[in-house]
């Protein structure tokens, strides 16, 4: 059965940092570019990750980085200095040429 569980997300300040976790089962990890996606009033791309290891982060300001470890088939977006604007709910994707699969998101407030 193909799962992908977000984790780690939650309340937070502004200023503060988040690390959010997607754990892949069920479909062979390495195969897969993992993207990050947010979902305000629309869903938005945050970053990607190929299955090498080359990524994009498409918010400015170098405040997110994604990763992933390949051993423990999960990947990773660190965030920091969050923003009130960085609220929603992160979905992680996982796409290869034939599939594309996606988590059930975790919610991510910053607020004061």
């Amino acid at each position: 059965q193909v799962q992908l569980v977000e984790s780690g997300g939650g309340l937070v300040q502004p200023g503060g940092s988040l690390r959010l976790s997607c754990k892949a089962s069920g479909f062979t990890f390495n195969d897969y570019d993992i993207m990050w996606y947010r979902q305000a009033k629309d869903r938005e791309l945050v970053a990607t990750i190929g299955s090498t290891g080359s990524s994009i982060v498409y918010v400015p300001g170098g405040r997110f980085t994604i990763s992933r470890d390949n051993t423990k088939n999960t990947a990773f977006l660190q965030m920091n200095n969050l923003k009130p604007e960085d609220t929603g709910v992160f979905f992680c994707s996982a796409r290869n040429l034939d599939y594309i699969y996606w988590g059930q998101g975790t919610q991510v407030t910053v607020s004061s």
